[in-house]
């Protein structure tokens, strides 16, 4: 079948900072606000309305064709790519498997400690070791415990071609929390073989974490909910972490503020870091991650409480770094990859944001860190993951209970 993105309009003000309003997206949503998409700045004029109208017609749509690849995966969450070109898939039931040759099948696991799943917890991300070839590390999130105490937790293995061995857990998020939401969990890697793991804030109101709303330990520097870490390959904390010297702060923080990080990517080419993290009601948002930086949740923010109301009086504040782009209603964020393939030459250097509750794929273009123009991609699934293959094509895992591995090829 034959596909075209659509293409999302977008205005542009006097001072470069964009208003984005969505024709349309697929998928349900409760929330009653209009469809609209704010990166933080001006209202619009009519002559940059005009301006707006030039640019769209610059913008070449790219054809492309939808490929299933895999059908009935239970829960997919993440995929690696290894060095063969097989292809490692986690199920959030549990399960790892791997697609060579065409062929999928399981792969044993020596044993994930005390794993538990529930609602949103479960077996998470994948990611290889940068020196995988010589040393067959693989690492994988997971949430552990029960409902009423539990926390993500890293585990590390090594792949001998057939089976995951050698399991060891290198590193555990404190403090513990009840409940089965928000574990974030994305793992990516930066040039100096550290990565960084996103961490959720512990859920939502009425939970609570000694007598107040959990979702407020995001803004705790002694607490590990709610952040981005960075850690060694084996576990232990960098010594040039942004808050090592802060005898009141969690030396693995490397950034705080956030709700619930399920998209990162990390660009090797500009050694930027990229997240997208869900809003409460509307108020997802993309965010240039930068270590030691305060990125607002739940102190100011674009969301609504699901019970009404502002979650935050405040949108904007001075000591916090404002969000490239925020989503309202919310699209549900999963997945987030930054494009750099010949496979589609016009999408080179763009940000591909899975989406969960609008079942697409968005594609934003990105100048001078700002958002320039956004694109649809239907996908008619809860998409959870987005990567870019060893072969260069885009693929697409989708959050079903018979999920599918999709790939994007251009016609």
């Amino acid at each position: 079948m034959h596909y075209q993105p659509k293409a999302i309009e977008t205005l542009r003000s006097p001072l470069n900072l964009t208003i984005s309003a969505i024709a349309l997206l697929t998928g349900s949503c409760t929330t009653p606000e209009p469809n609209l998409n704010i990166l933080i700045g001006a209202q619009p004029t009519a002559s940059a309305i005009a301006t707006n109208k030039a640019i769209n017609k610059e913008l070449t749509p790219t054809s492309f064709k939808k490929v299933t690849v895999v059908k009935d995966l239970e829960r997919p969450w993440g995929m690696a790519w290894l060095p063969d070109g097989a292809i490692l898939i986690t199920e959030r039931v549990g399960r790892v498997k791997i697609l060579r040759n065409g062929s999928l099948e399981k792969i044993a696991i020596a044993n994930i400690p005390n794993i538990f799943i529930s609602g949103q917890a479960g077996l998470m991300d994948i990611s290889l070791h940068p020196r995988f070839d010589q040393n067959s590390l693989v690492y994988l999130t997971y949430s552990s415990g029960n409902f009423q105490s539990n926390h993500t937790s890293i585990l590390r293995a090594k792949f001998d071609g057939k089976a995951l061995v050698e399991p060891q857990v290198i590193f555990e998020v404190k403090p513990s929390k009840s409940g089965n939401q928000h574990f974030g969990s994305r793992i990516v890697w930066l040039p100096d073989e550290t990565m960084l793991i996103a961490i959720g804030d512990g859920g939502n109101p009425p939970l609570e974490l000694n007598g107040e709303l959990i979702r407020k330990q995001a803004q705790k520097l002694d607490s590990q909910l709610g952040k981005v870490l960075r850690l060694k390959d084996d576990g232990s904390i960098p010594s040039d972490n942004p808050f090592v010297k802060n005898t009141s702060a969690n030396p693995a923080i490397w950034s705080y503020g956030h709700r619930n990080i399920q998209g990162l990517f990390a660009d090797p080419l500009s050694q930027q870091v990229w997240a997208t993290e869900h809003g409460a009601r509307g108020g997802d948002e993309l965010n240039l991650i930068e270590a030691g930086k305060n990125y607002g949740w739940p102190a100011v923010s674009f969301s609504q409480e699901y019970t009404g109301g502002k979650v935050s009086k405040e949108t904007s504040r001075p000591d916090i770094v404002d969000p490239k782009l925020v989503w309202t209603p919310s699209i549900a964020p999963s997945g987030l990859m930054l494009y750099r393939g010949d496979r589609f030459p016009d999408w080179r250097g763009n940000l591909f944001a899975g989406a969960l509750v609008s079942k697409e794929v968005v594609r934003i273009k990105i100048e001078a860190n700002k958002t320039v123009i956004q694109e649809t991609i239907p996908i008619g699934q809860r998409v959870r993951d987005v990567r870019q293959g060893k072969d260069g094509f885009i693929y697409i895992l989708t959050d079903e209970q018979a999920g599918q591995l999709i790939r994007l090829e251009p016609m």
